[in-house]
Order: structure tokens, then C-alpha cells, then sequence
């Protein structure tokens, strides 16, 4: 295995899953689907959650900030540590070597990148089938009304706001320095690895290499299986790559069932797109590093339309009329294309006046039996979605975020 670590050594770049292509970044809901405020101007009544927080911010208040960077940074040690000790299965022990469609991906990849034909064989016959990854792909069974309280209340709770609250006061720098190049609210930054990983807590302890080689080459049958398959074998060959020139060997890669890593959930591919050393140590790390998570996930958003002259409410509620005119307008896919006077002709009435010179999307947040909500969304609600293809994720990272700024901002009155 030192042989065949040393041999991948150049070139670079930790929801999504089977319905995102990210990193996804965690699993994609396709729930459309907040509890009233993420974008709302009127400072809310001070929350019980916000209390909670409070307090927990307090105990961590008197710490200068150079204590609290090297507690972040020995936290992250010990927690990688600690993850590497331990995987969330034992896999079946398969000579994918053996498989031609493994053998055949083995030239091509030896070949496109000059790794040695022989030790990635070597490297094929370590990896472990993961049924329950196969498992875990499959799209969840019909029937079950999409409910985006239920699912809010998932992540708008008191141990993760306290959690981003801490968070955002160990990385204060990193957070401003990111809000300062990239021109991404710090509260967005919190709430997009809140949502994902409690904040480094939950990254995941499947080997990425065997989760990534199961799914490439044993997709369940799905109609996207094709695609699916031809995703994932892509994100194997990037999963080689980024071990290779970060010097590591690549099973001590961890991360989750579908091979996303670090506290963003990157996966490899995004890693090498939009990883960003943001610590400035030379080196992308993901999984130890909360000042790299915080401005690839900044770069991530940059890239994917984020506009940061656009300082108005991502998201204001709307109300619908009777006619339902307006519902075509829900088709429009992953993006603002829509004019407020297209809205206003629709029957689409907001809550407060639109902001002029800005196109919208129509979003709605089902709540099973309960009324469904109405949302304008902007462009940088649509950024947020291209992290994870879901309405429900995406009004979870406002609301979680402003919730923190909130909790975080009463600690310090």
C-alpha cells in the first residue's frame, strides 16, 4: 500500500446522490417546499432557540481568537482521527479486478493520467463492494406527502443553532475574509455546513473509494441508471486524482454513502473544481481545515451564480389567487427568469414589495395536509440549489443561517 501511495503523487483537487450532483454536497430532496422568514426585513421576537444559543455563546465568549483557532484546529484533528478509526460498514470483500467494466476504467484512467497499470489493480482488489450504499440510492418509496415543517424542524433546532453559534465565533476571521472575497454572507456559509454536517460533526464514515466504485459499477436499475453509473465512475477517477496529489493514501478518504467529504460534503469532483486553500498551508483539506470548507463552499456558490450585489432578501412569501394562473410559472425549473409584473399578472401577490430590476422563481414548500407556502425566490436562492437540488434544503440554510445570526447576536448584547 506505501508503494501505492507514493506512486499517487500530482495533480488536484470531501447533501447529491442520487438525485444531486453535487456533493451534495448530502441526498437531494426534490421537495418543493419555510417557515415564514427566511427573507422577511422585521427583526422576529427573540426565539426560545435564540435564548438556548445565548447562553451556549457566553461560556465561549471570553476566548481570544487565538485560543479559539487552535481549539478549532486540534478539534479537527481529533474528530478526523477519530473518524478514520471507525466506518459505518464492513463490506463485502470483492475482487473488482475482475470485473471487466473495472478493468476497463483501469486502463483508461492509467493511460488518461499516468498512474501505474499494475497498482491500480492492486488498488481494485483492496476495495469493498457497500450493499447498503446500493440500498441507499434507491429513490424513496411513493406516497408519502412532502412536508416542509416536518422537515425544517430537522434543522432549525437548539443543538444545531448552538452549534453554528460556536462555529461562527471560533471562525469569525475565516467567515469575514470569505464574506469579504466572495461576497457571501457569512450566515449563508453557516448554514449550508450546519444543514450538512452539524458543522464537522457528521461527515461520514464509509471508505470513498469503496462506496464510489460500488455505485459506479453496481447502480440498482433506474431509469437514470446509465447516467447515474457514468456519474459515479467520474467521481472515482477524481477521487484517485485528489489522493494523489494531496499525498494521502486514498482509502483513508471517508466520507458519505455516496462519497461526499469533509464538512461541506464536497464530492471529489467539486473538491478539484472549487476547493479552495483558503488556510493557505498549501494544501486543500476539507475534512481538517474549517477555514478551506469555508471558502470553497464561498467559491462553490460564486461559481454557481451567487450574485453579491444583490443585497435584498433571497426569498419573500407570497400569496396565490383562487384562479391558480400562476402555476405554470412552478415549471420554470432551478432559476429566477420571471419579472415581478410577470408575477403580479399571475395572481402572485408578495408579502412586501418586490425589489425593482431583479427576476424571481415561483417556489412552493408543501406541508402535507396543511396549506402550502409561496416563495419569490432570487438568483442566490437558485445558487443554494444548485448545492442540492432541493427547495426544502435550500430554505433550511437561510432560515438555519439567520437563526445563528440571530442567537449569536443576542449572546452579545
Amino acid at each position: 500500500m506505501k508503494q501505492f501511495v507514493s506512486a499517487f503523487v500530482s495533480v488536484f483537487a470531501a447533501l447529491v446522490l442520487a438525485a444531486a450532483p453535487l456533493h451534495q454536497a448530502g441526498a437531494a430532496d426534490s421537495s418543493h417546499a419555510v417557515k415564514k422568514p427566511a427573507g422577511k426585513t422585521a427583526k422576529p421576537a427573540k426565539s426560545a432557540k435564540a435564548a438556548k444559543a445565548a447562553k451556549a455563546l457566553k461560556t465561549a465568549k471570553g476566548k481570544s481568537a487565538k485560543t479559539a483557532k487552535t481549539t478549532v484546529k486540534a478539534a479537527a484533528v481529533v474528530a478526523a482521527a477519530a473518524s478514520a478509526r471507525s466506518i459505518d460498514y464492513k463490506g463485502e470483500q470483492v475482487n473488482f479486478g475482475e470485473w471487466q467494466a473495472v478493468r476497463d476504467f483501469a486502463d483508461e484512467v492509467a493511460a488518461r493520467h499516468g498512474f501505474d497499470r499494475l497498482e491500480m489493480e492492486a488498488t481494485m482488489r483492496q476495495v469493498r463492494f457497500v450493499e447498503s450504499a446500493v440500498q441507499l440510492v434507491k429513490p424513496a418509496p411513493p406516497g408519502k406527502p412532502k412536508n416542509w415543517q416536518a422537515y425544517s424542524e430537522r434543522f432549525i433546532e437548539p443543538i444545531r443553532i448552538n452549534a453554528g453559534v460556536r462555529f461562527w465565533n471560533e471562525n469569525a476571521e475565516a467567515l469575514a475574509r470569505a464574506e469579504a472575497t466572495y461576497g457571501v454572507p457569512a450566515e449563508i456559509l453557516v448554514g449550508i455546513i450546519g444543514v450538512e454536517t452539524v458543522y464537522g460533526r457528521d461527515t461520514g464514515r464509509f471508505r470513498v473509494l469503496d462506496t464510489l466504485t460500488t455505485l459506479a459499477f453496481a447502480y440498482p436499475e433506474a431509469p437514470n441508471q446509465t447516467a447515474r453509473a457514468a456519474f459515479f465512475r467520474s467521481e472515482l477517477e477524481n477521487a484517485l486524482l485528489l489522493a494523489r496529489h494531496e499525498k494521502i493514501d486514498p482509502f483513508t478518504l471517508l466520507g458519505s454513502f455516496a462519497g461526499a467529504v469533509g464538512l461541506p460534503q464536497f464530492m471529489p469532483g467539486n473538491i478539484l473544481k472549487y476547493g479552495v486553500d483558503f488556510d493557505g498551508d498549501g494544501h486543500i483539506d476539507l475534512r481538517g481545515s474549517t477555514s478551506d470548507a469555508i471558502g470553497s463552499v464561498a467559491n462553490f456558490l460564486i461559481q454557481h451564480g451567487w450574485n453579491p450585489r444583490d443585497t435584498a432578501p433571497a426569498v419573500i412569501q407570497v400569496s396565490v389567487a383562487p384562479s391558480r394562473a400562476w402555476e405554470p410559472l412552478l415549471e420554470r425549473g432551478l432559476s429566477a427568469t420571471l419579472r415581478s409584473e410577470e408575477l403580479l399578472a399571475a395572481g402572485v401577490t408578495p408579502d412586501i414589495p418586490l425589489p425593482p430590476n431583479r427576476q424571481y422563481g415561483l417556489v412552493d414548500l408543501q406541508n402535507g395536509a396543511d396549506p402550502t407556502e409561496y416563495w419569490a425566490a432570487s438568483d442566490n436562492f437558485f445558487a443554494i440549489t444548485k448545492y442540492n437540488r432541493s427547495y426544502f434544503y435550500a430554505m433550511s440554510v437561510l432560515d438555519l443561517g439567520r437563526a445563528v445570526r440571530e442567537a449569536r447576536a443576542d449572546a452579545l448584547l
